[in-house]
């Protein structure tokens, strides 16, 4: 049995809890800074947790902030981050106080960054920021694949990827965390697999808009019943141009045909809020109106990655080997509307 501790409270860091809990592990929960008023409503209703829709276990331990680091200052086997992408800062600055030498950090975040005008992946990203803070060895996984928090809680048999470039430090993470309903392969493509998981939230977006893309003159009606020729042709220029973003920045290829690529980028396409913000762009809306009128108050990691990295990879990258990753970056970060040079 292993003390697990799972900062942030949405729906993923939630939802994870349920197999490590069913390893008979020690898991807590605690909410960040901004996730008061949630905790509390989890508490008051035995566990019941509003994003999810179901009740947590009753063994789950759950917190407020303000736990946090009398939390950490106790013995603790791995630590979860389920924070935003925007909030991975944040989660250094709290664990750094405490964090003892090869504790596992378990990265459920997708997500990439950009330090130095450099592009870099989250896990690099918290190994370089607890290393400023005077630590020198740091130990990072990160878990990607098709995995809908919902389905998760609710125990759908459900597949992802562990990546640490230690090999048997997967292994041995598998082991604590894996059941009969939530299988884990492991991999050394740490890099790979979280570029992978990234950047297919921006072609789900793509994939998402295929309605609208798919015949501009025909009517609505004939755009909805007949797009998936469209959609397949984004499906297989999306995991084309996948490939060669994964490869340019160090990652394997062969990951993108995986879990953390081709699966992931399915659960994306056919459902969520990237899909949905294509779906928006696809009929011809701009982001910013889009994002105001339809998802004002509701995150969409595929733009939040794309105003991120979209001006470096502009730059940087050639747009004729991304066609499609350039129409989207132009759409979100320069507000233009969808076009694709078929």
């Amino acid at each position: 049995m292993k003390k697990i501790i799972i900062i942030g409270a949405g729906a993923m860091g939630s939802a994870f809890a349920v197999p490590c809990l069913e390893n008979k592990n020690k898991v807590t929960l605690v909410g960040t800074h901004l996730e008061d008023d949630l905790i509390n409503k989890i508490q008051l209703n035995n566990n019941f947790h509003p994003a999810l829709n179901i009740k947590l276990p009753s063994e789950l331990k759950v917190e407020k902030f303000e736990k946090l680091q009398s939390i950490l200052e106790d013995k603790v086997d791995i630590i979860v981050a389920g924070v935003s992408s925007i909030g991975i800062e944040w989660f250094v600055n709290q664990i750094s106080k405490n964090y003892k030498k090869n504790i596992p950090i378990i990265l459920l975040t997708k997500g990439l960054a950009i330090e130095d005008n450099e592009l870099i992946t989250l896990s690099d990203k918290i190994k370089k920021l607890l290393k400023n803070q005077g630590q020198t060895e740091v130990n990072v996984s990160a878990i990607k694949g098709p995995c809908l928090a919902a389905g998760l809680a609710n125990k759908m048999r459900t597949g992802t990827v562990i990546a640490n470039p230690n090999i048997k430090e997967t292994e041995k993470l598998k082991k604590f965390i894996s059941t009969d309903y939530y299988s884990t392969e492991t991999s050394d493509d740490l890099t790979g697999v979280e570029l992978a998981g990234a950047i297919k939230n921006i072609y789900s977006m793509l994939i998402g808009a295929s309605e609208g893309l798919s015949n501009s003159k025909a009517s609505k009606e004939i755009q909805s019943k007949y797009y998936l020729n469209t959609s397949a042709s984004l499906i297989h220029r999306s995991i084309s141009e996948m490939v060669e973003f994964v490869s340019y920045y160090g990652g394997k290829t062969d990951t993108v045909y995986g879990l953390a690529g081709l699966g992931d980028l399915y659960v994306s396409a056919i459902g969520g809020r990237n899909s949905l913000m294509g779906k928006y762009l696809g009929e011809g809306y701009l982001y910013k109106d889009a994002k105001e009128k339809f998802m004002k108050n509701i995150t969409v990691e595929g733009a939040q990655l794309a105003l991120e990295i979209g001006p470096k990879i502009l730059e940087e990258l050639d747009q004729k080997d991304f066609p499609l990753m350039f129409s989207m970056l132009k759409t979100i970060c320069e507000n233009k509307k969808l076009e694709i040079k078929w």
